[in-house]
């Protein structure tokens, strides 16, 4: 068999380029991981006049940024777990059944995360408002939860399509109840999936800034304290750490989710 060596050569520039755009779009990561070790306060000087761990300290003794963490945090956990029984029970409902509207339907719980985040957030400031109630924690989540449960049904309804329905109808037939067929059968077989798809959801919901500013009122989830500090030079490099820090919590669910996706596509080849 003979190589055509244009081939050969399109194949490593193809790879360069890619690296080379991977590289560019990382830079900026790399600017804020440099310059949350600068050791002047306001200053952007390249290189850095010197470098430092203080920051980190200085940071982690900031009464505001552990409660903006606190309220990420509980928020994104609440979100993902609205997520996963709404995702979950929509799937089960839109993957096994045909009724009239199920493509509509679908194109609904779809449709969150196709519109910009501004619109989401317009929209549910909207409907908050109509209705009177104040913003609070609660109405943080559910426009978190609005997006987080995309991710669930995705990941959930893409595995029960490959799963055989013939499982479900056996255990049926041998006199389960269809909780001890979801629990038994069912459940087993989008584990996986379904904690792919909450490990996204917590990921988005962590670090999302648009929706939240329309929906938190005074409160401030740990991307809105980022932002707030952007207007305060000399804490930009506590902002530059916790940028780094969001980072690294985002990016270690995303990761998670992925090796899951990759196992389970494993397993099925």
């Amino acid at each position: 068999m003979r190589f055509n060596h244009d081939d050969t050569r399109a194949s490593w520039g193809l790879r360069l380029s890619a690296g080379a755009v991977i590289l560019f779009l990382h830079i900026p990561i790399w600017i804020i991981f440099l310059y949350a070790f600068t050791t002047e306060e306001a200053s952007f000087r390249f290189p850095p006049p010197g470098l430092t761990k203080q920051w980190f300290g200085v940071t982690l003794q900031r009464t505001d940024f552990w409660e903006a963490f606190s309220l990420s945090l509980r928020t994104a956990a609440a979100a993902t777990a609205i997520a996963m029984v709404i995702g979950t029970l929509a799937s089960l409902a839109l993957a096994r059944t045909r009724f009239f509207g199920r493509e509509p339907i679908s194109l609904l719980i779809l449709l969150p995360i196709a519109l910009p985040g501004i619109v989401t957030g317009i929209a549910l400031r909207s409907a908050i408002g109509l209705t009177g109630v104040d913003f609070n924690f609660w109405t943080i989540v559910v426009g978190h939860a609005t997006f987080a449960v995309v991710t669930v049904y995705n990941n959930v309804v893409a595995r029960l399509r490959r799963v055989s329905y013939s499982l479900t109808e056996a255990s049926m037939d041998l006199g389960a109840s269809p909780f001890q067929t979801f629990w038994h059968v069912v459940l087993p077989n989008i584990a996986s999936s379904l904690l792919a798809g909450a490990l996204l959801a917590f990921a988005l919901s962590f670090d999302e800034v648009i929706v939240t500013t329309f929906t938190a009122g005074q409160q401030q989830t740990l991307p809105i304290w980022i932002f707030s500090q952007l207007t305060r030079p000399r804490d930009r490099p506590v902002t530059n750490v916790v940028a780094l820090l969001v980072m690294v919590a985002t990016f270690i669910p995303i990761i998670l989710a992925y090796r899951l996706t990759q196992d389970t596509q494993t397993e099925r080849n």
